[in-house]
């Protein structure tokens, strides 16, 4: 591997597998013949919209560094630019003009992480020193750039002073995330109660509902936690920090199993895919967000969050369903570490 930028790769990791410059990882999976499975999933025409509204979940309780959207008119002529009418030599014109831009924090409603998203502290040049490396190798200062300099964070000024070069969330959207998806239904087996899926629950629910994940397919995880979200008129803490199924990140069977099924994106609709903060075990000294770790950082998968699957999960279960055909593609946005989506599912 003549670009190769590491000695030494994680354990269980796929660095390399795809080639030395991969920023697709598993999404290479996802091939003009899953594509055209998914295709073939699509028999009803029907389609559902995936997508929380972007002002959801509301407030900042899920994230403190994270916010709703903001909505402000442009400029036209030294005017707010809303509900405008033209002035000057223009003034026998009948137009009434709207144009506006967007303070959009990127992952905080329904969204993609990419694979700059969570890198980790990694000896990548086998000399007993920790780099901060990213999937395939790529480094923080490198190819993941960003300031050291607080006032140049946050929301104010105009000109970007982050950008990822290499894994950005353009490289998925060049790629497009279409192909087939499987929903695996864990709130129709487990309910609303808060609790921890490892891998022996997961098989079960697999197992009862006749459920196959093969490789290159999106799984998508029902907990219901969206749906908890769209209900309540004004965000609960204490109901949504303590409410449906996530997923056990330290459970070392269940991140096995998501690098034997080949599975080339996981998306959920609850907040982080996985408990946040992990269990704590013996690996106190390892990452905070073991699945993010080993899907984002170690294989290259992935993750969606916060997706509005309730609808669908129901309506696949009353059919005698698991698969369809999702299209999902991020923001083509350079430089981005992360999107808001709004997929679309179609049966």
């Amino acid at each position: 591997m003549t670009n190769q930028r590491w000695k030494r790769r994680p354990h269980g990791s796929n660095w390399g597998d795809f080639g030395p410059d991969d920023q697709l990882g598993r999404l290479n999976l996802i091939t003009r013949e899953k594509r055209l499975q998914g295709l073939a999933e699509a028999t009803e025409g029907i389609s559902f919209c995936l997508s929380l509204p972007l002002d959801r979940p509301g407030g900042s309780i899920l994230s403190p560094r994270r916010y709703p959207p903001a909505l402000r008119p442009t400029i036209r002529d030294n005017r707010p630019n809303f509900n405008c009418v033209l002035v000057g030599e223009e003034t026998d014109c009948t137009d009434v003009f709207n144009d506006d831009l967007a303070i959009l924090y990127l992952q905080y409603s329904t969204q993609w992480d990419s694979f700059a998203h969570v890198g980790a502290q990694f000896d990548a040049d086998g000399d007993g020193i920790a780099e901060r490396v990213y999937y395939n190798g790529f480094r923080a200062d490198i190819e993941i750039l960003g300031p050291t300099d607080v006032g140049d964070a946050g929301p104010g000024g105009q000109a970007s002073t982050s950008s990822a070069r290499a894994l950005g969330i353009e490289t998925m959207a060049v790629h497009g995330i279409q192909g087939r998806a499987v929903m695996v239904d864990l709130r129709a087996h487990f309910g609303d109660e808060r609790r921890l899926v490892g891998y022996d629950d997961l098989m079960l629910v697999l197992e009862a509902d006749s459920v196959s994940v093969e490789a290159g397919d999106v799984l998508c995880l029902h907990t219901g936690f969206a749906q908890r979200v769209l209900e309540m008129a004004t965000p609960d803490p204490a109901v949504l920090l303590g409410t449906c199924c996530v997923l056990n990140g330290r459970d070392r069977r269940l991140l096995e199993w998501i690098s034997a099924s080949g599975v080339a994106a996981i998306a959920a609709d609850n907040f982080a895919v996985e408990s946040v903060p992990a269990t704590v075990g013996a690996e106190r000294c390892c990452s905070s967000l073991p699945l993010h770790e080993h899907c984002l950082f170690k294989n290259g998968i992935p993750l969606g969050e916060l997706w509005h699957l309730t609808p669908l999960a129901a309506w696949l279960r009353e059919h005698g369903r698991s698969r369809f055909l999702l299209t999902a593609p991020p923001l083509r946005l350079p430089g981005a570490v992360g999107s808001p989506v709004t997929p679309i599912a179609t049966v």
